[in-house]
């Protein structure tokens, strides 16, 4: 089988460098293209030393002709960007979006949450939300794959097979998510420039981070009851991984012990998801550098109510290692090639 061509648009960026990094060690992948605008004729061992030895090509900039020799666009960009590159892509192209560019399926939502029009509309229809560990096969009709967002994934991952078994009650769910501050991009060192990045604990977007729309998006598609959720994110002084803990009021009927049971039979075939046994305290540490989700679920003084821990790594299983699942899925290659 011959490998696939792919470029990575935005290959400088923490994401960007993560795929590059995963996907030379894909069997199935020649990376053609590595793509950047500030970057032009760069060598990419300039943002990471560790590919200083890699035979990689030197950053482009990026032009439509260029989809001619690829199979595969890997975008890493900021919002608004893939959607210019979609109204290029040939029959044979697959584009994954790391971005927000094709998480909401209603344009309106988009300019609501991302303050700024869709410019590729007629694309969103030909789009999917790609969570690699529900829409599984479904992958495989579509040429546009919109990545979940980083805190999404660590939240639906154990909140979508509970919502499913009606568990709990839909109008008191409480997230608090704490981040690495790559999360934030390379921009992050200029914004907190004089804020102590690197020793203090933020709160930031409270009450209205973007990621609000697609975890609600995502979790209707699991219910016709009304649905109430809280979610506050956190940036951390550390540079990589999410812990998120997920405040749960549990219907009558439902225990810790059926809860744990629940998730363990909906993940038993997900290789990367880990249900731990309950009261088992998890953090970042656990999955640092790897496509693993670790999830726990632990009790509290009321029988009636768990709080469940879900940790990974923002970089890998919240962004690269995800785009690359989606694409084994996609294009049926075994579904741990570049992530074990």
């Amino acid at each position: 089988m011959r490998k696939l061509n792919a470029l990575i648009a935005g290959s400088t960026g923490y994401i960007g460098v993560q795929l590059i990094k995963l996907l030379i060690k894909h069997k199935n992948i020649n990376i053609k293209y590595l793509c950047g605008s500030k970057s032009v004729g760069k060598n990419i061992s300039s943002y990471d030393k560790s590919l200083k030895f890699k035979k990689l090509p030197k950053i482009k900039k990026f032009d439509k002709k260029l989809l001619n020799d690829v199979d595969i666009i890997f975008t890493a960009l900021p919002n608004g960007e893939a959607q210019n590159i979609s109204k290029y892509l040939l029959k044979k192209n697959t584009l994954i979006d790391l971005s927000a560019d094709f998480r909401l399926e209603k344009k309106s939502n988009y300019q609501k949450w991302y303050k700024q029009k869709h410019k590729a509309i007629n694309n969103i229809k030909k789009s999917i939300y790609a969570l690699p560990e529900i829409t599984k096969n479904k992958i495989k009709k579509f040429k546009i794959i919109g990545c979940p967002g980083c805190y999404p994934t660590s939240i639906l991952l154990p909140l979508i097979p509970l919502v499913k078994k009606k568990s709990f009650n839909l109008k008191n769910i409480i997230i608090d998510s704490k981040s690495g501050y790559s999360g934030a991009g390379r921009e992050i060192h200029k914004k907190y420039k004089d804020k102590n990045l690197y020793e203090s604990l933020s709160a930031y977007g409270v009450g209205f981070h973007r990621h609000n729309s697609e975890i609600d998006q995502e979790l209707r598609k699991h219910t016709n009851s009304d649905l109430h959720f809280t979610f506050t994110p956190h940036l951390t002084p550390m540079f990589r991984g999410i812990l998120s803990t997920i405040y749960l009021e549990l219907k009558n009927g439902f225990s810790i012990t059926k809860i744990e049971k629940i998730l363990k039979k909906f993940h038993k075939d997900n290789n990367f998801v880990k249900i731990l046994k309950k009261n088992t305290f998890i953090s970042t540490n656990n999955v640092i550098n790897t496509n693993n989700c670790f999830i726990s679920v632990c009790e509290t003084k009321y029988s009636n109510k768990v709080i469940i821990l879900s940790a990974i790594d923002n970089l890998i299983k919240g962004g690269a290692g995800q785009a690359i699942q989606n694409m084994n899925l996609k294009f049926n290659f075994n579904y741990n090639q570049g992530l074990k």
